[in-house]
């Protein structure tokens, strides 16, 4: 399928696959979306609301990404585990990696922190299926793989659930995925994704989630967290 680059409102670039008129993120602005989906109501809700009052740790956080993508998710949440002094063990799942010429093209590092120029670099050279630091606070693996064949079991504290959208790939969306997505989480694990769909949070509601409507980005009136209790 023929892809581009493309820049969103908020000045990031992003992929846009043309045959599905579907992009990586929202056209509304790629950085606004990941921060305010992935890191304020992922990440961040789960450092502040979660770990301290549950068995989890408050320093060691487990991630999946579903969707890795560009990278623009790990890498703002390698930058914030900084901040935070986090140790983060990051996996994320993908099954048509990003070529490298694209990666180049894009402007992450600019619009978020120059400094970590060689840092985003080094996340999409490390090869795939191996364990590798990156830096002091962010262990990384990406595994090639389609979503359905993911079998861990309470191993992470939050999933980023950054799927292309139902319109396109609604096998995606099932309760059989959500239910791969419960087993992998932690007791008290959270998921977030940038969709609302009804259908969306039925599933999620089907497989034992409690789910909550937020509001959503820069272009999306909402957006859904899930928790499993």
């Amino acid at each position: 399928m023929k892809r581009k680059i493309i820049t969103t409102s908020d000045g990031s670039k992003t992929i846009q696959i043309e045959d599905w008129n579907e992009q990586y993120h929202s056209i509304h602005g790629a950085l606004n979306e990941a921060n305010h989906v992935f890191l304020k109501h992922g990440l961040l809700f789960f450092f502040n609301e979660l770990a301290s009052t549950t068995s989890h740790s408050t320093t060691e956080v487990n991630i999946l990404e579903i969707g890795f993508g560009t990278g623009l998710n790990a890498f703002l949440t390698l930058v914030e585990a900084e901040k935070l002094n986090l140790k983060i063990n990051y996996v994320g799942v993908e099954a048509y990696p990003v070529e490298m010429d694209e990666i180049t093209q894009l402007n992450y590092t600019d619009l978020i922190s120059i400094a970590h120029k060689n840092t985003f670099e080094k996340m999409h050279q490390t090869p795939w299926e191996e364990e590798e630091s990156i830096s002091q606070n962010f262990q990384l693996q990406k595994q090639q793989k389609f979503f359905k064949e993911i079998k861990s079991e309470a191993e992470y504290n939050i999933i980023y659930f950054d799927a292309f959208g139902a319109r396109v790939q609604p096998d995606l969306w099932t309760e059989d995925i959500f239910c791969i997505m419960f087993q992998a989480l932690k007791e008290n694990g959270v998921l977030v994704t940038y969709s609302a769909k009804g259908s969306v949070r039925r599933a999620m509601q089907a497989v034992g989630f409690k789910v909550e409507r937020l509001p959503g980005p820069p272009g999306k009136r909402e957006m859904l967290r899930a928790i499993k209790r």
